[in-house]
């Protein structure tokens, strides 16, 4: 299977225009042309990592951390581009998903917050919008006599979808003029003479990702020269995507009881604490890695607690001063265990490919008792 296949099947899952604008995600490494046979699921690439790759013949690493970062002036066997210049030589591609994994339905934030026991969580902050989930309205003028070509065309190219209904429309009559000018091939009327004609205003809704192809069918069942016609953006308050989780938690939990979750579901053996200990949650937040300035959001949002992989130290002072107790688990150790979840997905869609877990990632950090 091709990674421009394999691409394909990723961004069902997790489409990366959902991904941070700072953010560098898709194929950072290799030819889309390859085939792969062999896929290996990874947070972060270390020398380790692609050590075990190699080992274990990959073709294609997907990762969640992208292996660049910044824009690279040389990549050699030595330095920050070590483990670039190894990939590329070992011709194992990278393919990276990170700030699209967290914003996604089902994604690291959203398991989070199912861990910690939030129910029906928002994003709290850093919106992406989705140009798939907009919509537009489509209005055109057609003569009354012309009506059903235009709208059968419309709807066969995808307009007028709204739930379980196809077909939507509304049509209302009026007088359309217009006057042919020298150059003009008007279908109907004579150039020089102004023309009114009885014409029909009919609208429909069309998805984004199907505007161009509807406007081509329009216009080609259009018997005008020149129809005219308006698109305009739909307002849409729904699917609102974003980092980081906030909610109410489906039933109130001391915080000993949230730890036994997130030690059960993360495998996390140790873990930074701010604030009180011992206290009743009714509403947290969750943020995987390091979210930033979210943590005011959730500050103003007089959270019990807040989940996370790590905070700056003035964030954590102002999580104290405010009365909020966080949890840092250690930045990848709050964006692990959804890989295991992960690989169930991208295995079902990619049925001739083997896919395995990277047993040389881990956290870099190391805690101990001094």
């Amino acid at each position: 299977m091709k990674i421009k296949d394999i691409a394909e099947q990723i961004e069902k899952i997790v489409p990366l225009n959902l991904a941070q604008d700072w953010d560098n995600v898709g194929l950072l490494i290799g030819d889309a042309s390859k085939n792969v046979e062999r896929i290996l699921l990874t947070i972060d690439i270390t020398a380790d990592v692609v050590a075990e790759a190699k080992k274990l013949k990959i073709d294609l690493i997907v990762s969640y951390h992208p292996v660049i970062w910044d824009g690279l002036k040389k990549i050699i066997s030595e330095g920050p581009s070590s483990t670039v210049h190894e990939l590329i030589r070992s011709n194992i591609a990278v393919f990276s998903i990170h700030t699209a994994l967290d914003v996604i339905t089902g994604g690291v934030n959203d398991g989070l917050a199912e861990i910690v026991g939030i129910e029906d969580g928002k994003p709290i902050g850093d919106y992406v919008v989705n140009p798939a989930d907009d919509n537009y309205k489509l209005v055109v003028f057609v003569p009354a006599e012309s009506l059903a070509r235009v709208s059968n065309a419309v709807f066969a190219a995808g307009a007028g979808a709204i739930g379980n209904y196809s077909d939507c429309g509304f049509s209302t009559d009026g007088t359309g003029t217009f006057l042919p000018l020298e150059g003009a091939r008007p279908a109907i009327g004579k150039k020089g003479q102004l023309e009114k004609v009885l014409e029909i205003r009919f609208e429909t809704i069309v998805p984004a990702e199907k505007l161009d192809k509807v406007a081509a069918a329009m216009k080609k069942a259009h018997p005008y020269e020149t129809p005219a016609f308006d698109i305009i953006k739909l307002y849409n308050s729904q699917n609102k995507f974003g980092l980081g989780r906030i909610g109410k938690l489906s039933k109130p939990l001391k915080i000993e009881q949230i730890i036994g979750r997130i030690k059960k579901h993360t495998g996390a053996t140790v873990a930074g604490l701010v604030g009180k200990e011992k206290r009743l949650v009714k509403t947290a937040a969750v943020c995987a890695g390091t979210c930033g300035a979210i943590i005011n959001l959730v500050i103003a949002s007089k959270a019990d607690l807040y989940l996370t992989g790590e905070l700056k130290h003035h964030q954590a002072l102002a999580a104290q001063e405010a009365g909020l107790t966080c949890i840092c688990l250690s930045h990848t150790v709050s964006e692990r265990f959804i890989l295991k979840n992960f690989a169930k997905q991208l295995q079902k869609q990619l049925n001739s490919v083997t896919i395995k877990i990277s047993k040389k990632d881990a956290d870099p950090f190391k805690w101990k008792n001094i």
